[in-house]
Parts: structure tokens; sequence; C-alpha cells
């Protein structure tokens, strides 16, 4: 009973969305502040108010409602499942890329048991593949990360960028600024070779200077961006940099385009417990929403939307360690976090190089603090080494760890968790014609939104069985066999008369008699049903 009036409520609230008019527009933009619960936002203001600037956020005139954004089975998600939500409109679990999820007893929503596994086609396939239009990701992560690989991979586990990094290069991207050098192989390094794709590694200055019409991959650090706060301007670009460089580089396509931003790292700092970095990864972003909706409302012809895909840590200004807390000037609450030069990694990568005696006469440098004798043994003793998931770096007794909880205990910010939150997230959307997107809504509403905004003349639902369609149905009486001499990336062998077909996973090029072709698509290789996905229309080249 509880699951009928929860599927109608859905149901209902689906109804209402589709109702609003939504005029479709040449260019669309999708902005994501990962992990970015309601307390950042009036954490950013009061930042900028007691530094001395005005207390608005460049976002603040384009909020127009509220997402609850969730998993297929659960009320809190992970970013590769509300993230794909948006992408796909298809609800999925926690881990999966842009995928049909696998039925379970706890699922919120109806799950297609016959579709399980099968990719879900994205908002940036169908609008490079259906409208020609250009498309580009910017993000401040290693770009198969989670909500980047949302919308231009497939697979079931986020973690494996083994299969996610070379979806997105053979997705044949037209803009991809980010993290992840340490990523590219040989192949994708090849593959950009033979399409002639620019790929610009750890050069700010080649990024800045770019006027090429090619498709372009800017790439800086091994894995990911450091934290705006930690960040040298001379060597990595600021997310609005990158962004207003792939907006002049987009632009150029007279079909339009379809851009994804993401401010990745305000869910890192969130996981660590970073009031700091938080803010700092916020206002960076917002400075991106600054240049964006300066473009669109130039241009007149593009609509944007703006949420996170779920909260994180709890984060508030106030803690239950400060009592009368709520009676405390400005100046006390964010005098402390304004000194704060560093977040706690850059702390941690500084202290790793310093003395033991010269500790304190560093650590006030970057912070302002005066190290007690206890505080001063906690870090001395702390375990020297960088915790691994990012997740669990407010929880590790790591030495970042321990910085966090020093810096935090000379605040008044409280955080309940080290993990995602389940509270609805903030709407932001601009339509030139005022078609926005307003009120209460589901991160399916969202996809949506973008289906009709984008002006598709085939569904996503439809494209995915264009796109995604299993090779046993493609290929149904032919012979075919899955060679995993390379267990990573197996190859589809297709035989008929003297035609053979040769289908790499995770690869847009096959080869027909050993001669590459585009197949439009990508090939995904799912081993959980040792079944590979991919257009529909392949077995038109063995007739």
């Amino acid at each position: 009973m509880k699951k009928f009036n929860i599927l109608s409520a859905l149901f209902l609230l689906s109804i209402s969305i589709l109702a609003q008019e939504a005029r479709p527009t040449k260019n669309v933009i999708v902005m994501i502040p990962d992990g970015t619960s309601i307390g950042v936002y009036s954490a950013a203001r009061w930042f900028k108010f007691y530094n001395g600037e005005e207390n608005k956020l460049n976002i603040d005139p384009y909020m127009s409602g509220t997402v609850t954004t969730f998993s297929s089975n659960a009320p809190i998600g992970d970013s590769a499942p509300t993230g794909s939500t948006y992408a796909t409109g298809v609800l999925q679990q926690s881990g999966n890329i842009a995928i049909h999820p696998v039925p379970s007893e706890n699922d919120l929503y109806p799950v297609d048991a016959k579709r399980a596994y099968q990719p879900a086609a994205t908002i940036l396939e169908a609008s490079k593949i259906l409208q020609k239009k250009a498309v580009g990701l910017v993000v401040t992560c290693e770009f198969p990360h989670a909500t980047p690989a949302d919308f231009s991979a497939h697979h079931y586990n986020r973690g494996n960028y083994k299969a996610l990094a070379p979806q997105m290069a053979y997705q044949n991207l037209d803009v991809m600024f980010g993290g992840g050098n340490s990523i590219l192989t040989d192949d994708i390094k090849q593959h950009f070779r033979n399409t002639g794709t620019t790929l610009i590694q750890d050069d700010k200055n080649a990024l800045q200077n770019y006027n090429g019409s090619g498709k372009v991959w800017a790439l800086f650090g091994e894995s990911a961006l450091p934290y705006d706060i930690d960040r040298n301007p001379d060597k990595f670009p600021s997310i609005a940099e990158m962004t207003g460089k792939a907006l002049e580089i987009l632009s150029k396509n007279d079909n339009g385009f379809f851009l994804m931003v993401e401010g990745s790292q305000v869910d890192w700092a969130a996981h660590a417990n970073d009031p700091a970095a938080i803010i700092h990864e916020y206002l960076a972003f917002d400075e991106a929403v600054g240049k964006v909706m300066d473009f669109a409302k130039k241009d007149g012809n593009t609509a944007v939307v703006i949420m996170s895909d779920h909260g994180n840590s709890g984060f508030t200004i106030g803690s239950s360690r400060c009592p009368g807390y709520d009676k405390l000037p400005i100046q006390a609450l964010f005098e402390t976090v304004s000194n704060y030069k560093l977040s706690a990694n850059g702390i941690e990568a500084m202290l790793m190089n310093t003395k033991p005696a010269d500790m304190r006469a560093e650590f006030k440098k970057y912070t302002g603090i005066e190290l007690s004798d206890e505080e001063l043994e906690t870090i001395l003793s702390s375990k020297n080494y960088k915790e691994s998931d990012y997740t669990k770096v407010g929880t590790s007794n790591n030495l970042a760890h321990n910085i966090v909880n020093i810096l935090n205990s000379h605040t008044c910010f409280g955080f309940t968790t080290g993990g995602h939150t389940g509270e609805e997230v903030i709407l932001s959307s601009y339509h030139p014609q005022g078609d926005v997107l307003k009120g209460h809504v589901m991160n399916t509403d969202v996809n949506a939104y973008l289906q009709k905004v984008s002006g598709l003349s085939t569904s996503l639902s439809e494209l995915s069985d264009k796109l995604f369609a299993k090779h046993t149905d493609v290929f149904a009486g032919m012979k075919y066999s899955i060679d995993k001499t390379n267990t990573d990336f197996p190859v589809l062998k297709v035989k008929k008369g003297r035609k053979t077909l040769e289908i790499p996973a995770f690869s847009s090029v096959a080869k027909l008699n050993g001669k590459p072709f585009n197949i439009g698509s990508v090939a995904v290789y799912i081993d959980k049903n040792d079944t590979f996905y991919l257009p529909k229309d392949l077995a038109e080249k063995l007739e």
C-alpha cells in the first residue's frame, strides 16, 4: 500500500511537470554543484559578506524550486545513479552509470527486469547523434568520475575506469576539460590522433589560447584538479575559466550545443568535513554560473538548469560544540574560516615537508591558529598517509582528518556525517522565453524537462533501443563469438559469408573485413550477462 501511494504521487507529479511548457532552445546547459546542501549556499553568502563583498550569489536570481534526488531503491543516492537519472531519466542503483538497474525488493519505482543492464541513452548522446550538436563536459574531478561519466558512458560499476574512460574518448566529445592525465591510455591517445582531437595536458596557457574549431580535451593533474583554495592559478585553470573557453568553442556549432558543468569537489570537501574548502569550491562554481548566465542572456537561445545531485555531510552554520552559537556575531562565525588559506589536504601536504620544530609556525601561517600542545601531538601521532577513498577522508584516522578536526574545533560549523544526505536540493533554471523548470520536482522530471527543452523528436527510451540492442538480437541467425583474450576489452566477432565484423568493447570504431568504421555509438559490454549492447542497424553491414 505504501509503495502504491508513492508511485501514485510520483505519477501525479510527473503529469504536472510535463504540463509545464518548455519551448526548445538551440543550446542547453546543465550545471551540477556536486554534493551541495542548502547550508553551503548560506555559508558562501555570509562568507562573502564578512569579507567585504555583497552577500549575493550569481545563482540567486534563478532559483526556481527544489529537487528530490534518489536511487531506484533508496532515498539517498550517490553521484552515479542520481546524475545518471538527470542524464537519462532512468532511476538507477548505487554505483550505476547510465544503465538500467537490476530489480530490487526495495525498489521505490517500477523497474523493468527485461531491460536490466541495458545502457540508457543520455541527453548528451541524443544531442550529438540526433541533432548533430556540439557536446562538452567541464569538471574539476578526473574525467571518468561519476558525474561526467553519467552523461557520456555506461556501466553498472562507477569505479571501472577501464570501461568508462574509453567510452568517453570514443564518444568524440567536442570538449572535455577536467583532470585525469594518468587515466589516458595509448589507445585513447591514438584515437585522438585518428580523429584530429587536440589533447592539451597540464598547459593552462595552451587552453586559454586555443582558437581552433576541432575537438579538444584539456586535462590537468594526474587525477583531479586541486581544490580551488589550494589551486595555483598560474598552473591550473579555474572552473569558470574552463567553462568560458568551453562556451567559446561549443558555440561555433551552427546546430547548437549541450554542455554539462560540474563543480565536482564541493562534494569531496563535504565528505572531508572541510568548511573552508566547501565554501571556496562553491564560490568557484558560482563564478562559473555567472559566466554561463552572462552567455545565456546575451545569446537569447540557451536554456540552463542547475541543481546538485544530492546533499552531503549535513553541513550547518552552528554546532552543539559552540554553546550560544545562535547569539554569536558574524565575526565569531566567519573570521576564523576566513583565515584558512589552504584546505586540510593542502595543509597536510605542507606539513609532510615540515620539520616537527617548525610545525606550529607553519600551521599558524596558513590558518591563523596557534596549535596547543595536545593539537600538535595529535598531528605528530597521525598516520601519515593520504586516504585513498575520498568519501572517507572525514572519518579515517589520517593526517588530513585530524587537521580537519583541529580546524573545526576553532569554528562553529557542524556536520552530521562524512557521507551523503537525503534532503532536497535547490533547483535553479533559466529559459529565454521564461519556460523555466519550477516548483518541487523529482530527478526524473529534470530529465523530462531537458528532453523537452532540447526539442528531441525521439525519446531517450526509444534511442536506447536503437543504440543499445543486445548482440544476440542484432545478429540473430548469424555466427558470432566473443573473444576474451583481453578480459578488459572483449571483441565481438560476427561472420556472414565472406564478411567479418569485429566490434571491440567500449569503442565506437569497429572493423569490417579489417577496415575500420564508426558504428555511430559506443559498444558496451556487460560481463554480468556476457552481452554486447550496440546499434540495432549494425546487421546491415553484413548484408
